[in-house]
């Protein structure tokens, strides 16, 4: 039993690293590659708009949704989307930037869409695998993949760029989007929980969802919970910048360093709520995600500029962050409908990339205004509201909550 858990552990999180490098790379080395031929910032701020295929991709997962019901029709969807991703990456591999960057542009969308749908039946798969007992443990290899996939693709490949070109590392990434998928073709052992219905979910089910009785409990958790570290997350870059470090230094203590720190803590925080259970485990990190803000907010004021100081700050910032994100993920999963898994989780995940945009913003705007104390101040107070909600407040879900 053991060994069946481990083994589709390990799917799992190929399948999700193989979604995030790519797109991890794409972001990161698209801006540098239009800032090198002059495009303006207002140009390279609307390439973020790639991204919205995973914003709006709660669109189509009823339809991913109602044409699921066994293993095959999972690995159907799931292998037609990464062959299509990984065709589009050959593609754009054979295109020249300078020449062909629209098209280029096009395709990556295209990508994306495909990305996002593997990612839709994924989550989906794995509502239905896992007893929920385990679903932390599932989610902790969600978290790590998309960290690792941030890691490498915007990190390792980028420096790999700058030494052999596109033309030559694409096509490395796109067979190891293909290679990912070995483990869940190998994988005889998944089997999914019956559905209690047969109900096939359809667009009017993505309403339905937010009319469930005491649903609001959940909308205001996952828009609050790591509210007080997205602003720190999106200024980190630029407040060591004004701490005198140079981009490759950055690159490490962030890139590498703040990114393996998550990576490490969103695995233990599968480990810690599967043994502590779920309520227990909301509480004591949403009291941990206070620490981060407090901290900066110590070194600032104190004008202190100490390296091993401002290593512990980035370390404390993306370790919370990596156990905050595995909890979030396992509280959405857990409250999931059966034959909406797939929209239903996608609904929430949806709402939490929202938020924490709006969130980055703000932030911004306040530290403009007031500094970086203003900025870390606002992040303060929104993680002790957040603290105090998880504190106070039962989960939407506490009923259904397994605590073992």
């Amino acid at each position: 039993m053991k060994q069946r858990v481990a083994t589709n552990l390990i799917t799992f999180f190929f399948l999700y690293i193989a979604q995030s490098i790519p797109m991890s790379f794409f972001a990161t080395a698209l801006p540098v590659l239009m800032r090198q031929g002059n495009y303006s910032l207002f140009a390279i701020a609307l390439l973020k708009l790639i991204k919205l295929p995973w914003i709006l991709k709660f669109l189509w997962s009823p339809l991913v949704d109602s044409r699921t019901e066994s293993i095959r029709d999972y690995k159907r969807w799931i292998f037609g989307a990464e062959i299509v991703y990984a065709v589009i990456i050959f593609g754009v591999a054979m295109l020249n930037i300078e020449t062909n960057f629209s098209l280029i542009i096009i395709l990556i969308l295209l990508a994306f869409i495909s990305s996002a749908t593997q990612d839709i039946a994924t989550d989906a798969m794995a509502a239905r695998s896992f007893e929920r007992k385990n679903s932390s443990l599932l989610n902790s290899m969600q978290s790590m993949g998309s960290f690792t996939g941030s890691m490498v693709g915007g990190g390792f490949l980028l420096l790999l760029f700058h030494r052999i070109g596109w033309s030559h590392l694409l096509p490395w990434v796109a067979i190891f989007v293909l290679i990912a998928l070995l483990p869940l073709a190998l994988n005889k052992g998944i089997t999914l929980q019956e559905r209690k219905n047969g109900k096939k979910a359809t667009s009017r089910d993505m309403l339905l969802f937010f009319t469930q009785k005491q649903i609001w409990r959940q909308i205001i958790f996952l828009t609050l919970f790591y509210a007080g570290l997205i602003g720190i997350l999106s200024s980190l870059s630029p407040y060591l910048v004004d701490r005198g470090y140079q981009i490759k230094e950055i690159g490490a203590m962030v890139g590498i360093f703040g990114v393996s720190t998550g990576i490490f803590f969103a695995f233990l925080a599968g480990i810690f709520i599967r043994r502590k259970g779920k309520l227990r485990s909301r509480r004591v990190i949403s009291a941990l995600i206070i620490l981060p803000a407090a901290y900066f907010l110590w070194l600032t004021q104190n004008e202190i500029e100490n390296h091993a100081l401002i290593l512990i700050g980035v370390a404390l910032v993306w370790g919370t962050y990596g156990m905050a994100s595995t909890m979030i993920n396992t509280s959405a999963m857990d409250i999931v409908r059966d034959g909406c898994e797939g929209t239903d989780f996608t609904l929430q995940i949806v709402l939490t990339h929202l938020s924490a945009m709006i969130i980055s913003l703000v932030s911004a705007w306040v530290g403009d205004l007031a500094g970086y104390s203003g900025l870390f101040a606002m992040e303060l107070t929104l993680a002790v509201i957040s603290f105090i909600f998880v504190r106070f407040f039962e989960p939407f879900h506490v009923k259904k909550m397994e605590y073992l």
